[in-house]
């Protein structure tokens, strides 16, 4: 298949030397022109002009920065591109702009689909990790074999176009909110004397994450009684944290922001409840 790939960055060269080893014909484009030159030498044909490139593909596969740079790229394209041909978008975007964008290229009966990805560089070269998918369904079984060999998963999340968009950012917002928990580990450590990478050796024996699905759903549905963690006893140990941090003249980042939620919580009378009750939105709380 001569297939086009719009966007030559870590994630783009790691799917053209995927696609490459698969077989196919890719012709890349990047905005910074060296870039995709650089992949001529994998096999990859590089062209000037992302129209250039795209002409005669048979899948257009995109991993761009953002919504505008997506746009920027494929509206001066719309024309030109055949209906029979598949855009497939790896950006990761924001839902509703998503959204419209499928549904403006549905509307000029082309075949786009956003399917962003949880997949490194490494895992886009290798073929590796978990994509994203979502859109009209005959899309997703039609696209699936090209796809799942792009990658080790395909998860089809369903009709409407924009939730894969909303997928990807909740795993994201997990993955840094990690970088600000592990960060302030790493305050807490240095105001107790203790070496980071000492304090985190704590996690190869006890992984907090093992009990990440069971306490989504707690979160969710509860129950919150009987509590397993208190919310008045999380309280207590975020300002043991905090005072502790601050004895060494170090702020942590991300704890005030979790204090002043169960403060939230214990205001509205939740504070024997599970800490888990202090975490739902308004609207899981009702309100």
């Amino acid at each position: 298949m001569d297939i086009a790939f719009l966007g030559t960055g870590l994630m783009g060269t790691g799917f053209v030397r995927r696609l490459i080893a698969n077989g196919h014909n890719v012709r890349v484009w990047n905005r910074s022109a060296d870039k995709a030159r650089a992949l001529q030498a994998q096999g990859a044909r590089a062209f000037a002009e992302a129209g250039q490139a795209c002409a005669g593909a048979g899948h257009i596969h995109l991993s761009l920065a953002d919504d505008a740079s997506v746009d920027a790229v494929l509206e001066p394209l719309a024309a030109a591109i055949p209906a029979s041909t598949w855009i497939v978008d790896h950006t990761t975007t924001a839902p509703h702009p998503t959204a419209e964008r499928a549904a403006r290229w549905r509307s000029r009966g082309k075949r786009f689909v956003h399917a962003p990805v949880f997949m490194s560089p490494a895992n886009c070269a290798e073929g590796t990790g978990v994509m994203l998918l979502s859109g009209d369904s005959a899309a997703h079984e039609a696209l699936r074999p090209h796809l799942q060999t792009m990658t080790g998963k395909v998860l089809y999340l369903g009709e409407a176009p924009e939730r894969a968009a909303a997928f990807k950012l909740f795993g994201n917002l997990v993955i840094l909110g990690l970088l600000g928990v592990l960060g302030d580990v790493a305050r807490l450590a240095q105001a107790l004397s203790i070496p980071a990478a000492e304090a985190n050796t704590l996690f190869e024996h006890f992984n907090p994450g093992a009990a990440m699905v069971a306490r989504a759903a707690r979160i969710d549905k509860g129950p919150y009684l009987p509590a397993s963690f208190e919310t008045t006893m999380a309280r207590k140990d975020v300002r043991l944290m905090q005072e502790e941090a601050s004895r060494g003249g170090v702020d942590l980042l991300l704890m005030p922001a979790v204090a002043a939620m169960l403060d939230a919580a214990i205001a509205r009378g939740e504070g024997a409840l599970d800490c888990g009750a202090a975490a739902r939105s308004p609207l899981q709380r009702g309100g």
